[in-house]
């Protein structure tokens, strides 16, 4: 047990499901499912927890599931993704001038400029999530990806920051910390899922990855490899479940059903004479639903939603033909039929389904591989990451503060240290040509985001 890698948790609190997923990379880099539980949801409204007690009794019923599917695995710390109509984003651009311009831009430099942006203006109540940087310049040279190394006066970047409500994330906190467990990380649920469903082909081609949650529906664009914008609608799924019931007068549990049995996103596919016969309450008569009907509330909802996506492509100038990725649609809503040509129709840019299975060792539960588990097994991806470049850092540590030589080994010992100070320079070149890999966009990321919160609860105590 000891040579393999770690067993990674991924924990999903959804609007409609809460879901805890336990993997393990194997040797070929794919995830081994080693535990899958799931729970209806209660206590969570558009991503958002509103009641603590309830999430927790859910977040047990996922756990207990879990353990029944695998009785030899013990969860104590769990990668969570967060979301909610409270999440947004905004750029700002930093700068700093080099107070020693004879030596190279280093870590500390570039560490003190992210630093900087936690200083950015935002509403009271909000709090930083994530500082990401986007690219770079050094003196008049733009688009530079790393530009630790390099020498110049000026080093700016452009950031994309993340914020969100303080509570929001307290109630996260409270809930999965009353449940017995520890949080890892907390992460952005567009963000994981884009690492589920994304290659480094797609970031360098440009894509936006549409989850459709329960509650909402989360939004990521990508362009030249860059994290450009981020958005949270406050439409999901359940919205769609709300405009059956009320227009057809059905119960929500039907409402439900019908989506999923017979709702299309395309009124113009269904067939004008086919109908639904739903069950009469109490010795009622039984009633007719027109599947034709029933089309015609989704697709509204589903085309409300599309446009606000539109509206997002064009404050950043990308609702063209620019992304040559397309659009990828994932979460438990892109399971609607026909939402693709919806899609397609509404934006004027290709589309596609985004499974996370192409992350997944063969022989997995095949539930998993379905959109709807996008955001935790991204979360997982997420959390060997930090686990790879923790051991990165750990090997670099060994290998760069080797003992001086002794005088008689030292010609032998100049030549390893210029093979290692060689492999330090190949890393770093491989590292600058890198710029559109999946890797390094998760790195970007803040780690240790939790650590913010809880250093604040700890000064309010």
């Amino acid at each position: 047990m000891s040579n393999q890698s770690p067993i990674i948790v991924g924990l999903d609190i959804g609007t409609t499901k809460i879901a805890a997923i336990a993997g393990r990379k194997n040797e070929f880099g794919k995830l081994e499912i080693l535990g899958f539980g799931r729970a209806d949801s209660f206590g969570v409204q558009h991503g958002m927890v509103l009641n603590i007690d309830q999430t927790i009794k859910a977040i047990h019923q996922a756990l207990e599931n879990c353990y029944a599917t695998n009785p030899h695995l013990v969860i104590n710390e769990v990668y969570v993704g967060i979301a909610g109509h409270h999440i947004k984003s905004l750029q700002t651009r930093g700068d700093i001038v080099r107070s020693d311009t004879e030596s190279e831009i280093s870590q500390k430099e570039i560490d003190q400029l992210v630093g900087d942006q936690y200083k950015t203006y935002i509403p009271a109540g909000d709090q930083i999530i994530d500082v990401i940087p986007q690219e770079y310049t050094v003196d008049s040279i733009p688009n530079i990806v790393n530009p630790i190394g390099m020498a110049g006066i000026k080093v700016g970047a452009n950031f994309h920051i993340i914020t969100g409500d303080k509570n929001a994330i307290r109630n996260i906190n409270r809930s999965v910390e009353k449940s017995g467990l520890a949080i890892k990380d907390l992460m952005l649920q567009p963000l994981a899922s884009a690492a589920a469903v994304m290659c480094d082909q797609d970031l360098e081609a440009g894509v936006a990855i549409v989850d459709i949650g329960g509650g909402t529906t989360d939004l990521a664009i990508f362009y030249e490899g860059i994290l450009k914008h981020t958005a949270v609608i406050s439409y999901g799924g359940e919205n769609i479940t709300n405009d059956i019931k009320n227009g057809l007068g059905v119960l929500k549990t039907q409402a439900e059903q019908m989506k999923i049995q017979f709702g299309s996103a395309l009124s113009e596919e269904t067939l004008s004479n086919a109908y639904i016969t739903i069950p009469g309450l109490r010795g009622q008569q039984a009633k007719e639903i027109s599947v034709k009907n029933l089309a015609h509330i989704i697709q509204a909802r589903m085309q409300e939603i599309l446009e606000f996506v539109v509206y997002h492509l064009k404050q950043v100038g990308l609702d063209n033909k620019l992304l040559n990725g397309g659009i990828i649609l994932t979460g438990g809503g892109s399971q609607l039929k026909h939402l693709i040509q919806l899609t397609e129709y509404v934006t004027g840019i290709t589309a596609r389904i985004g499974y996370p299975n192409e992350h997944l060792a063969g022989g997995h539960i095949e539930e998993l591989a379905k959109p709807m588990y996008s955001t935790c097994i991204g979360l997982i991806l997420k959390g060997y990451n930090d686990y790879e470049n923790t051991l990165k850092n750990q090997a670099e540590k060994r290998t760069f503060s080797a003992p001086p030589p002794m005088e008689e080994d030292k010609p032998i010992m100049e030549n390893k240290h210029d093979k290692s100070r060689k492999e330090k320079s190949r890393l770093k070149k491989v590292d600058m040509e890198s710029r559109k890999s999946l890797k390094d966009f998760m790195d970007s990321m803040k780690k240790g985001l939790i650590d913010l919160f809880k250093e604040e609860e700890d000064a309010n105590l």
